[in-house]
C-alpha cells in the first residue's frame, strides 16, 4: 500500500500543522549501529516530499552531530519544516553509556544556544525538555523554557517521558504543545496518566518508538543479532529469556499484517495512529528510519485503519511483553507515577 501525502493535523491548541507522521532522525547518528550518511540524507528529502513535516532530533543524538548533520536540511526547507529538538540528557564521549539530567537553568540556556548554533538557524520551532529532573522545580525548568519562548530562539514548548500531574503543572507554567513519549503495542504506560492529562488540555502526543525500536517489524528477534555498539543490546526487552518471550508476541500482527497484505510495521503504525480516536488527542508518532524505503512504508502506514476485530486482537498484547523498556526506569515517567 501508498500514500501520496500525508494529511496534516495540529499540534497543541495554537501550534503549526504538520504530517500526521514525523521522522525520528536519532538513529542516522547513534546508538543504532552503522549508518549510510548519504542514504539518510536522502530520506530526509523524500520523507519532505512524502508531507511529512515534523523532523525529530536532540543535542544527545551524536553528541550534537545529529543536529549538524540535518541542520543543511532544515535550513533549504525552513518555510516547509516544523524542527523538533530537546535538551536535559549529558552524555560524554568518553563515557557515552553515561547520562546526567541536567534541568537547572544555567544549562537550558546554555543548551538552545548550543542546539541552535549546530543547527545554523535563529528559532527552534519545538524544543523539549527530553528527561525530567525531579529535584528540579517544573517552575524553574519550564520557566527558563518559557523565557526562551519570550526572547525568540523557541517557539513552542514539549516535555518528554512526564506524569499527566506533571504535565498539567507544566502547562499551568506555559503551554505545553506536545508530549513525546514511547507509545506502541508493545508499550502503553502513558495511557495511565499522561495520554489523558494531555487529551484534557490539548497537548499533541509525540509517540516515539512506534515500532518498539525496530523489534515489531519482526527485523530482529533478539539483541544478539545486533551489533555490537546497538544500545538495544542493553534493553531488557530483547535480551534472554524476554526476547524470547515477546517474540511470540509478534504472532497477532503478523495475523493481521498476512491478511491485509501488508507489513508487521504498518499494523503496529496503524495502532498507534488510531490511538487518536480512541483517546481523543492528536497523535504523530515518530518512527525513525534511515532508508528511504523503510520510510516509503511508514508513511504509508498512516492510511491503513485496522478493524474493531484486528484491534481487539492487539489489544491484550502489551499486557504480555517480557522486560522493562530500559534497564533503569527511574528516567522515565513510570518511575514517578
Amino acid at each position: 500500500m501508498t500514500v501520496s501525502v500525508l494529511p496534516t493535523v495540529q499540534l497543541g491548541t495554537d501550534g503549526p500543522f504538520v504530517g500526521v507522521q514525523g521522522l525520528g532522525c536519532m538513529g542516522m547518528s547513534d546508538f543504532y549501529g552503522p549508518t549510510d550518511r548519504p542514504e539518510a540524507l536522502a530520506t530526509l528529502d523524500a520523507a519532505l516530499e512524502a508531507g511529512v513535516t515534523l523532523f525529530d532530533t536532540a543535542d544527545a543524538y551524536g553528541f550534537g552531530r545529529n543536529e549538524e548533520l540535518i541542520g543543511p536540511f532544515v535550513r533549504a526547507n525552513r518555510d516547509r519544516v516544523v524542527l523538533a529538538t530537546k535538551f536535559a540528557l549529558e552524555r560524554t564521549e568518553d563515557d557515552p553509556g553515561r547520562r546526567s539530567i541536567r534541568n537547572d537553568p544555567a544549562y537550558i540556556r546554555a543548551a538552545v544556544d548550543a542546539s541552535l548554533r549546530r543547527l545554523g538557524v535563529d528559532e527552534i520551532d519545538l524544543y523539549y525538555m527530553h528527561r525530567r529532573d525531579p529535584a528540579v522545580p517544573l517552575a524553574d525548568s519550564v520557566g527558563t523554557m518559557a523565557e526562551l519562548v519570550r526572547a525568540g530562539k523557541v517557539r513552542r514548548l514539549g516535555l518528554s517521558e512526564v506524569t499527566g500531574a506533571e504535565l498539567r503543572e507544566a502547562y499551568a507554567i506555559h503551554p505545553i504543545a506536545a508530549l513525546q513519549s514511547e507509545w506502541s503495542v508493545f508499550a502503553r504506560d502513558v495511557e495511565r496518566t499522561a495520554v489523558p492529562a494531555a487529551a484534557e488540555l490539548g497537548v499533541a502526543f509525540v509517540p516515539y518508538s512506534p515500532l518498539g525500536r525496530g523489534f515489531l517489524t519482526g527485523a530482529f528477534q533478539a539483541a544478539e543479532q545486533l551489533a555490537a555498539d546497538d544500545v538495544r543490546r542493553t534493553q531488557p526487552r530483547f535480551t534472554g529469556a524476554n526476547a524470547a518471550v515477546n517474540a511470540e508476541l509478534l504472532a497477532p500482527l503478523r495475523e493481521i499484517a498476512t491478511a491485509r497484505g501488508v507489513t508487521l510495521a504498518q499494523v503496529a503504525l496503524a495502532w498507534v495512529h488510531q490511538r487518536a480516536e480512541v483517546h481523543g488527542l492528536t497523535v504523530v508518532p515518530i518512527p525513525g528510519t534511515r532508508k528511504r524505503s523503510r520510510l516509503a512504508e511508514n508513511t504509508a502506514a498512516a492510511a491503513l485503519r485496522l478493524t474493531a476485530e484486528e484491534l481487539a486482537r492487539l489489544e491484550p498484547v502489551a499486557g504480555e511483553v517480557a522486560g522493562d523498556r530500559y534497564p533503569d526506569m527511574r528516567l522515565t515517567q513510570v518511575g514517578r507515577e
